[in-house]
C-alpha cells in the first residue's frame, strides 16, 4: 500500500466547496470564510472499541464518524463547510478498506455539501479517527447551551433510545430552523438526562420532563441514559410551537441550576461517561 497514491484516490473523492481555496495536497488546507460569518469549530474521536464494535462494515465506520461532527454543528444551527479526518488502522486493514472507509464518510459528506479538506493516515493497534468539521453561521447567530429561560418549552427533535449500530442521520435540517427562535439546542449524543442537565447548568436552571418519546424497541432507560441519539434538544418561548416532527417533552424551571424531574420525580443526570463521574 503506497500512501501517496491511496492519498491521490482519496483526494479523488473529496468535495471542494464554497470558501474552500486549497484542499488535500498540500501542508494545510486554505479556507476562506465569508463576510459576516461565525466558524464553527468541533472534532470527534470515533474509537474501536469505546465507540464502535470490531466488524463495523469500513463505509459505515466512516459515515458515522463524520456524522456525530455534523450533529454537534447541527446544534449550533450552522451549516458545514469542511471537515479534516486523521484515520489510524491496525495491521489487518489494507487499501480496500480505507477505500470503502472514505467512501462512506465521503458519500454523507456530499449530503450536506461538506468538503474533505485534509487530514492524516497512520497505523494503530486498533481503529482510531478523529474527524474535525469547521462550520459557519451567521455572526452572533449561533445557537448555544446557555440561554434557557424560565418558562421556556422542552424538544426533542426525534425518539431516543435507538440501537446504536443504526445509520446516524446529524440534524442539520433542523437547527437551521431553530435559528433565531430557540433559546437554547444541544445534541443529545450521551444521554437525554445527562444533556439536558448540561443545559440546565449551562443555562443556570431546572428542566422538568413529562413524557419522552422512545424508540420502537427501546425502553424508557434506554430513552433517558443510552446516548448515541444525535437528536436534537432544544427549547423555545413557552407559546412557540417546534418544527415538524419535533416533539414537546417538557419545560423550563427556576430551581437548582441542573435539577431535573420527570413526571414530578427527580431524575439523575445519568449518561454515557468515558470517565465515570458522579456529577451529582
Amino acid at each position: 500500500m503506497n500512501e501517496l497514491a491511496l492519498v491521490h484516490k482519496i483526494s479523488k473523492m473529496a468535495k471542494s466547496g464554497p470558501g474552500l481555496v486549497l484542499g488535500i495536497g498540500d501542508d494545510c488546507a486554505i479556507f476562506r470564510p465569508k463576510p459576516g460569518e461565525d466558524l464553527l469549530f468541533t472534532t470527534d474521536q470515533f474509537i474501536e472499541g469505546v465507540h464502535f464494535r470490531s466488524g463495523l462494515a469500513p463505509g459505515a465506520i466512516g459515515e458515522r464518524a463524520l456524522a456525530r461532527s455534523l450533529s454537534d454543528i447541527a446544534a449550533m444551527g450552522g451549516v458545514p463547510r469542511f471537515c479534516l479526518v486523521s484515520l489510524a488502522i491496525s495491521k489487518s486493514q489494507n487499501e480496500k478498506w480505507i477505500l470503502a472507509f472514505f467512501r462512506g464518510l465521503c458519500a454523507l459528506a456530499r449530503k450536506h455539501g461538506t468538503s474533505l479538506a485534509g487530514g492524516d493516515l497512520a497505523h494503530s493497534e486498533k481503529i482510531h479517527c478523529d474527524v474535525m468539521v469547521c462550520g459557519a453561521v451567521a455572526r452572533g447567530k449561533a445557537l448555544r447551551r446557555d440561554g434557557a429561560k424560565p418558562g421556556d418549552s422542552l424538544w426533542v427533535s426525534g425518539r431516543l433510545g435507538k440501537p446504536w449500530d443504526r445509520s446516524l442521520k446529524p440534524r442539520l435540517d433542523i437547527g437551521r430552523q431553530l435559528l433565531g427562535r430557540a433559546h437554547s439546542c444541544i445534541d443529545v449524543s450521551d444521554g437525554l438526562a445527562l444533556d439536558l442537565h448540561r443545559v440546565c447548568v449551562a443555562s443556570k436552571v431546572a428542566a422538568e420532563i413529562d413524557r419522552i418519546p422512545v424508540a420502537r424497541g427501546a425502553t424508557l432507560e434506554q430513552a433517558l441514559y443510552g446516548g448515541d441519539d444525535y437528536q436534537l434538544l432544544f427549547t423555545l418561548p413557552a407559546n412557540a410551537t417546534g418544527p415538524r416532527g419535533t416533539t414537546r417533552i417538557g419545560r423550563i424551571v427556576r430551581g437548582k441550576p441542573g435539577a431535573l424531574r420527570l413526571n414530578g420525580e427527580p431524575l439523575q443526570p445519568r449518561g454515557y461517561d468515558h470517565f465515570g463521574i458522579d456529577i451529582t
